[in-house]
């Protein structure tokens, strides 16, 4: 009944936020966090259209940051808005020089496409540039677009601009956030023991358990680095949306079956940030 990571149109869903909330009802979920890439926008319309139903909207957002030179996402859960709009901000200006120039590196591939003219608040993503791709013809599908251009260390791909896991948790912390880090094992740029550490002293506060793509002994290991550190456990489906195209890597709204019982010790630690 808790799903604590989730994405709408206002970064890399396929549901506007008004569509996702009526979703998530339908669903049975509870209480809904919307974590779009490194924005707020969804937040005032999904606040409003939840009202007529028994669903608590979570603010939260997916941050992009880079450790050991590869993506990672920490989770910000509760922040103040006013304080974290402006670096937000920069954040996304960043994000659209980042697209043009994947961009660029397609049209010297031979493939040029035309990225989308988003809302002040969105950039163009990886999930934007392969439905380009594959609207120009130029793959069949967005799995194609990952395999063959896309991915890490594609010949199309670019790095975020710079800005650390480290310093990521430090704005969060900053702006009243907690901080938790996205599906640990999913990122390829070292080793969830060596790296975890590192970003407990820089002050992160939780780390998403359970996710799609986490194995039972995974979610085992994470549990128990948790209680180690004196984390907090998260978990959410990362649901983009209904896929149009087969992705075992996310599955349905509420798949998981999260107990609310995760929130209450969340909204202490958001509490204790204020």
């Amino acid at each position: 009944m808790l799903e604590l990571h989730t994405h709408t149109t206002r970064s890399d869903g396929s549901l506007t936020p008004t569509e996702l909330v009526k979703f998530a009802v339908a669903q049975g979920v509870k209480a809904l966090a919307i974590t779009d890439h490194d924005t707020m926008a969804a937040w005032e319309e999904a606040t409003e259209a939840a009202k007529p139903y028994d669903l608590e909207i979570i603010p939260g957002l997916e941050l992009s940051t880079v450790y050991n030179g590869r993506s990672m996402h920490i989770l910000g859960f509760y922040p103040d808005t006013e304080k974290l709009q402006g670096p937000l901000q920069e954040r996304v200006d960043g994000r659209h020089r980042r697209a043009q120039k994947m961009a660029d590196k397609l049209a010297e591939l031979g493939y040029p496409i035309e990225l989308p003219n988003l809302a002040p608040s969105m950039a163009p993503g990886r999930p934007h540039i392969a439905s380009a791709l594959k609207h120009a013809g130029h793959v069949n599908s967005h799995n194609e677009a990952f395999d063959r251009f896309l991915k890490d260390d594609g010949p199309a791909y670019v790095p975020y601009e710079k800005f650390t896991a480290q310093q990521g948790i430090e704005l969060l912390l900053n702006c009243g956030a907690v901080p938790v880090w996205a599906h640990p094992y999913i990122f390829r740029g070292g080793t969830v023991e060596t790296i975890l550490p590192v970003l407990v002293d820089a002050g992160l506060m939780g780390i998403e358990v359970y996710h799609p793509t986490h194995s039972v002994s995974q979610v085992r290991k994470l549990e128990e680095y948790c209680e180690r550190y004196g984390l907090l456990m998260t978990g959410g489906s990362d649901y983009h949306g209904p896929k149009k195209e087969k992705n075992p890597d996310f599955k349905d709204l509420n798949a998981l079956g999260l107990p609310l019982s995760l929130l209450p010790p969340l909204k202490k630690a958001a509490y204790t940030l204020k």
